[in-house]
């Protein structure tokens, strides 16, 4: 089950991935992912940008887009800020463990936290592992995310049986799946 916020478009998600709907997609939309993969261009009508590039209609892009968006094919569209640049240097993957009857509606109020950006489900690992909500904090320092884990803390009560937190130590690359030129041409052959 995925519980989108209207914050920011935090979400519990789900412990497997949500299932594709059938529905295919052509060579044109295969062009549109290469096009956006990477991000949308920083203009005032990125769509317009991307149409002009791809020699379409700007309306068609925006409608294939947001075919693909209904049918699961892109899961979503959304900022990716470098917290670092931001200032936000101290990063922990928060975990707790809270009753697996209560996680979704925990989870909600958590996501909806202005300092968490990511917030999931997901199974345990017992008897090593007993968390099954995972909390991503941000702060400027170890300090201060250890004072928003405190405020996570209160707000989840005695439904709290535990938590740790695990410090970001590097950067990861921050990408999805990509799409390579080699499969659209390929596609496009035949």
């Amino acid at each position: 089950m995925t519980i989108t916020t209207a914050n920011a478009q935090r979400a519990v998600r789900p412990t497997r991935p949500s299932r594709v709907t059938d529905a295919a997609i052509d060579s044109i939309d295969r062009r549109i992912i290469l096009a956006t993969q990477a991000g949308l261009p920083l203009t005032r009508q990125p769509y317009r940008q991307i149409a002009a590039e791809l020699a379409l209609e700007p309306v068609e892009v925006m409608q294939r887009v947001q075919r693909m968006l209904a049918n699961g094919i892109i899961r979503r569209i959304g900022a990716v800020p470098n917290h670092y640049a931001l200032g936000y240097r101290a990063n922990a993957m928060t975990v707790w463990d809270v009753p697996d009857t209560s996680v979704s509606r925990l989870g909600q109020r958590i996501g909806e936290l202005d300092f968490v950006s990511h917030c999931y489900r997901r199974p345990r690992h017992l008897p090593h592992w007993p968390y099954n909500l995972f909390a991503m904090v941000h702060g400027h320092n170890r300090a201060e995310v250890e004072a928003k884990v405190t405020q996570i803390a209160a707000l989840l009560g005695r439904e709290n049986r535990g938590h740790a937190l695990l410090y970001s130590t590097r950067i990861l690359k921050k990408t999805g799946l990509r799409i390579s030129q080699t499969t659209q041409r390929k596609d496009a052959k035949g």
